[in-house]
């Protein structure tokens, strides 16, 4: 997506938020989904990434404490060249680009350089983790100022720039940013400035985060209790009267799977909703995709069977999956909806029967139970199996006991077709290593074959299947491949969906 009409690009200086992906603004995200290249920060959501074309560069520049990838002077450097060799570039930031940012730094650059630039804010961190704690950072009740300070001040300089009596005597809530390891010395100085001892402080780590965590303290004990409870960086320091409200206004670390972590073991192109979903209920989510989808080999038996539909009477459809490969396969050959003008249409779950509205076909059956064995009691009950013919586009490791029913039951002819394959996934060993160390509370199951091979990766990479997590199932057919391979199983979703998993996992 290189600029081929300018000689040069531009740069786009964009405030990821404070670590919640949902807190991205519009234009970030807009700017993310037309970039050529990604160059993001530490405390930048990864998940963001996700946004950009899969072909952009993306190139991690983090900052921890101590731990440098890439030299300040250096980044301002290659921000300038991917802007001169007509890049549009999306500069990813933590927080927002000019709090505490660094992003007048790069801007700087970039406009000494003749590099067209913006900035597009994002939601700084003291607002959002107050926010997210229960704690308002302004409230006409007790205050009206919200002064932002650095914790982490330039280690070049030989004295604190820093107005300690301002700061104590001004009143109002104090925001101090990556402040924990000086917490000790930020405590004393305001406390001998004259700030009272017993003013209220909070200190919140990972903020907006699942793994969000808040102390509360006074000036006096803060820093103690930090360190007896072990809390690191990053956290952000809220000093002022309004941290007593967090009592009476906490909610994000209320939501019902607060402080819980969910692995979802679905194909990487089918995460995003129930992703969505498990994040606004306050879960940690991680992406361990056990399968892959990819296209038949040999696509010529789908392409003939499309292109023959007239000889048959039903088309079944049990996946989302087989909607979109057969809709692709159709567009292949110059065909629609039309193809399927003499066919009536059956679908397995109303997350099946939404792909085919989305296509222009709305399901003539969808059974109440989402199982084939509902579909195929639906349609004998209706007495719409014997005599007919039915194609089923399905996965190439599809069970045989949907056309074995069919036949079973009556039907004329039962063609199956090789719609997709279920490949093995790639998870990432990070994720992996949660498994390991017995982090992960809940993996979720949405089909028999994420099952089986999220057990074969467990025994390839782990050694064994560890039995730390709780095993929740979409439906009765997941299940029985989870027992089959030695799995217990903690719940089994009531409506056999994504949103049902969801729905189970709350209880």
């Amino acid at each position: 997506m290189s600029n081929q009409t300018n000689k040069t690009g531009k740069v786009y200086l964009v405030g990821a938020g404070p670590g919640d992906p949902g807190l991205l603004t519009l234009k970030g995200a807009d700017c993310l989904r037309r970039c050529d290249c990604v160059i993001y920060d530490y405390l930048a959501n990864p998940v963001l990434l996700d946004l950009a074309p899969a072909e952009a560069e993306r190139l991690y520049v983090g900052k921890k404490a101590g731990r440098h990838s890439m030299p300040q002077d250096q980044i301002c450097e290659r921000l300038v060249a991917r802007g001169q060799a007509g890049d549009t570039v999306v500069r990813l930031k933590g927080g927002d680009p000019f709090v505490f940012g660094r992003g007048g730094e790069e801007a700087r650059a970039l406009a000494e350089a003749g590099v067209p630039f913006e900035v597009v804010p994002g939601v700084t961190a003291a607002i959002a983790a107050g926010a997210y704690a229960g704690i308002p950072v302004t409230d006409r009740t007790c205050n009206s100022v919200l002064t932002l300070v650095t914790g982490h001040e330039d280690p070049t300089k030989s004295e604190s720039r820093i107005d300690w009596a301002s700061l104590a005597r001004g009143g109002g809530t104090l925001a101090f940013y990556m402040g924990v390891g000086q917490l000790p010395r930020i405590a004393a100085e305001l406390r001998e400035n004259g700030r009272a001892s017993n003013t209220p402080v909070a200190v919140i780590r990972h903020g907006t985060l699942p793994t969000q965590r808040t102390l509360t303290g006074t000036l006096a004990n803060i820093a103690d209790k930090v360190e007896q409870n072990g809390l690191k960086p990053p956290a952000m320091i809220l000093v002022g009267d309004v941290v007593e409200l967090r009592e009476q206004m906490g909610w994000f670390e209320c939501l019902p799977l607060f402080g819980k972590t969910v692995a979802i073991t679905r194909p990487l192109p089918q995460l995003t909703s129930m992703e969505a979903q498990l994040r606004a209920l306050g879960a940690e989510v991680l992406r361990l995709p056990s399968i892959a989808i990819a296209p038949p080999t040999d696509a010529a038996p789908l392409e003939t069977a499309l292109q023959d539909l007239n000889s048959v009477d039903w088309v079944l459809f049990t996946s989302g999956n087989g909607v979109a490969h057969v809709f692709a396969a159709l567009s292949q050959l110059g065909l629609d909806t039309r193809a399927f003008g003499g066919c009536r249409i059956a679908a397995i779950g109303s997350a099946t029967a939404t792909s085919l509205r989305q296509h222009g076909l709305i399901p003539d059956v969808v059974p109440e139970q989402f199982t084939s064995r509902s579909l195929i009691q639906t349609l004998v009950d209706q007495g719409l199996v014997h005599g007919q013919r039915f194609l089923l586009p399905r996965a190439d490791i599809a069970p045989a006991a949907l056309p074995e029913a069919l036949a079973e039951a009556g039907a004329a002819e039962v063609s199956e077709v090789t719609a997709y394959r279920t490949v093995p996934g790639t998870p990432e060993e990070a994720v992996l290593s949660r498994l390991r160390e017995g982090t992960i509370d809940t993996v979720t199951f949405t089909s028999a074959s994420t099952a089986a091979n999220y057990a074969a990766l467990c025994q390839e990479h782990l050694g064994a299947v560890p039995t730390r997590p709780a095993h929740v199932s979409i439906g009765p057919e997941t299940s029985r491949a989870l027992r089959e391979l030695g799995l217990e199983i903690a719940v089994e979703a009531t409506t056999h969906t994504p949103a049902g998993v969801v729905e189970a996992l709350v209880g």
